[in-house]
């Protein structure tokens, strides 16, 4: 049986001739008195003369010090780093962390976030080399075309893909720091929603809406809307599983949710009205409010567009319907923030005290509920009268 042999050549190159027949040229030198050997190459690939220079180099290392094994370890982690560290590969580490705890459309959001605004700048840069000065581009970039109010949505989500960068120690600090102070400042647009005094106008308005036209499902939505101050796209995409007619309760999963939480729905007598009125229109689809084609919703405008019909072009929205029932509930005096805040949806910061909310406050908020619902009946009577 053929051994290994070896065809030494000089300053410490050889050739290594293994049995079947394959070459290897080595090299062979000591670090502290301890010998050692460095792979330079698999023969013909790599030829004589490029097994010398590359000798050559080793020993020009060994004379300035430098373990030629520990300087080839060192450029291979840089070379991976190159490949492996871009902001890219750790902004999408970081976004798949997230995933499981975000709804879809917010997850769509973020994905496009990064790829339209973060990755034609940052894609290909290594995160640890990145500058305030890269951070400065993208917010150029984005300033430049109005976006101003994405733009300090973007530089957040850097600032958490920096700070997973540097938890699972892709990168030492965050570059974004302090950036937040340059966006330019703009003054914060508010959802248009209707003063109280107009209030009643509005229902007025809806409640006639679709009488000569056959849109009854859309006047339904709008009422339903008004009634019940969720979002629209929590209304829209409604399915008649997610309600509890008998127990006057109306859950929207954690799926639909912004906030990635389920949110309850006290249904006040009018909204259960509203609701079997909708049954008889909404024929066999699954959803409270489908469109043409009843295996989808109506579209998210159709609420919108009503509201433009009757005059309330920029005056009044969907979400403004939160607004003036936060406003009203909050000035009656009557409800605890916490009932509001929580029939709102809103995010609470300290998990227990949301715990607590979430267990006491159901009884207020039905009590509230149809109060509301009540308050507006008396609105729109008071409309009616005049």
């Amino acid at each position: 049986m053929k051994s290994i042999s070896k065809l030494h050549d000089g300053g410490g190159l050889y050739l290594w001739v293994h049995p079947d027949g394959k070459k290897y040229w080595r090299l062979r030198y000591k670090v502290d008195g301890k010998e050692k050997s460095l792979s330079l190459g698999v023969y013909p690939h790599t030829g004589l003369g490029a097994a010398r220079a590359r000798r050559d180099e080793a020993q020009r290392q060994r004379a300035a010090g430098t373990d030629p094994a520990v300087q080839r370890k060192a450029e291979k982690r840089e070379k991976l780093l190159a490949t492996e560290n871009t902001f890219e590969a750790v902004a999408w580490e970081w976004f798949n962390t997230k995933t499981a705890k975000w709804v879809a459309g917010h997850t769509s959001d973020m994905r496009n976030r990064i790829k339209n605004d973060l990755l034609p700048i940052l894609g290909s840069h290594r995160i640890d080399k990145i500058a305030p000065s890269d951070l400065r581009a993208v917010i150029a970039k984005m300033e430049a075309r109005g976006a101003y109010d994405l733009c300090r949505r973007v530089l957040q989500m850097a600032t958490q893909v920096f700070r997973y960068g540097m938890a699972t120690e892709k990168c030492s600090s965050d570059p974004t720091v302090g950036l937040n102070k340059m966006l330019t400042k703009q003054k914060g647009r508010n959802m248009p929603s209707l003063p109280e005094s107009e209030l009643p106008g509005l229902l007025k308005a809806i409640a006639g809406y679709g009488a000569d036209t056959g849109e009854q499902q859309t006047r339904i939505g709008l009422q339903l809307l008004a009634t019940t101050f969720v979002r629209t796209s929590e209304l829209i995409n409604a399915t008649w599983d997610e309600f509890d007619m008998a127990a006057a309760l109306w859950t929207i999963p954690e799926t639909r949710m912004k906030m990635r939480r389920a949110h309850l729905v006290p249904l006040s007598r009018q909204a259960l009205a509203l609701l079997e009125e909708l049954r008889l229109l909404s024929g066999y689809s699954r959803y409270i409010l489908p469109g043409r084609n009843a295996v989808k919703t109506m579209s998210n405008n159709t609420l919108l567009f009503a509201l433009y019909r009757m005059g309330y072009k920029a005056r009044m929205s969907g979400h403004g319907f939160r607004s003036v029932a936060s406003t009203i509930l909050n000035e009656s005096g009557q409800w605890s923030r916490d009932a509001v805040e929580l029939q709102l949806a809103h995010a609470e910061r300290d998990k227990t005290r949301a715990a607590y909310n979430k267990a006491q406050r159901i009884e207020e908020r039905k009590r509230m509920m149809q109060w509301w619902a009540d308050y507006l009946d008396g609105l729109q009577a008071q409309s009616n009268a005049g």
